[in-house]
């Protein structure tokens, strides 16, 4: 009876989300439930970028912010997905929490976070991801662990016990969703499926659910 009720309640919750039309509150309380529940990264996410040809290329990013604004990454501005993200401002996202039996798929238009926020988020960093930001060169051949330990050395020196700036080539990408799935797991495969979308992300959310 208890896990039938848990359902009602979640039934109830969701629904009042939808009636709002506010897919934001509804991502939050999720990742609330998953920072309790996940051994490692509820924040993890599968970012899905296309290359020149048009190949997809998919890998798993950490999430560093998210509101009404959009979901905010940070990562090598010359890296793959750096790239292919200048090239093709377009992308999609899947957070999949398996303790909670839940997933949200995000499609989106990308834009590059400010100078000011990429500062401020370099800054809260561990000084040796700095210095890491600094001496990868991101997605490029790399002919040796020791290439790549020389390489930090080199910033380790440079830097010494002073601040380390943010380098030019480091910021932050923010996908802004124009459309969000949310997908929860239910008996027999008859899970649900609750979808979110707009044309244009000025435009208010339209509703709509899904068979699984």
């Amino acid at each position: 009876m208890a896990d039938i009720n848990e359902t009602q309640l979640e039934d109830e919750e969701a629904d009042a989300l939808v009636a709002a039309g506010d897919p934001f509150r509804m991502f939050q309380d999720w990742l609330e439930k998953a920072r309790v529940s996940e051994l490692n990264d509820p924040n993890g996410m599968a970012l899905a970028t296309v290359d020149e040809t048009g190949l997809p290329d998919v890998r798993m990013v950490l999430l560093k912010a998210a509101d009404e604004q959009g979901f905010v990454f940070y990562t090598n501005l010359e890296s793959a997905k750096g790239r292919e993200l200048a090239a093709n401002a377009k992308a999609a996202l899947c957070f999949h929490w398996k303790s909670l039996r839940r997933q949200i798929r995000v499609r989106g238009l990308v834009t590059r976070v400010s100078d000011a926020e990429a500062d401020e988020y370099f800054a809260s960093r561990p000084r040796q991801s700095q210095i890491g930001a600094w001496a990868s060169r991101q997605s490029r051949p790399l002919e040796s662990r020791f290439e790549l330990e020389r390489e930090v050395a080199r910033y380790v020196a440079k830097f010494g016990l002073g601040k380390v700036p943010r380098p030019p080539h480091w910021s932050g990408f923010r996908i802004v969703p124009v459309s969000m799935e949310f997908w929860r797991d239910r008996p027999f495969r008859l899970h649900d499926r609750l979808v979110f979308e707009r044309e244009t992300p000025d435009e208010p959310w339209r509703t709509s659910r899904r068979f699984p």
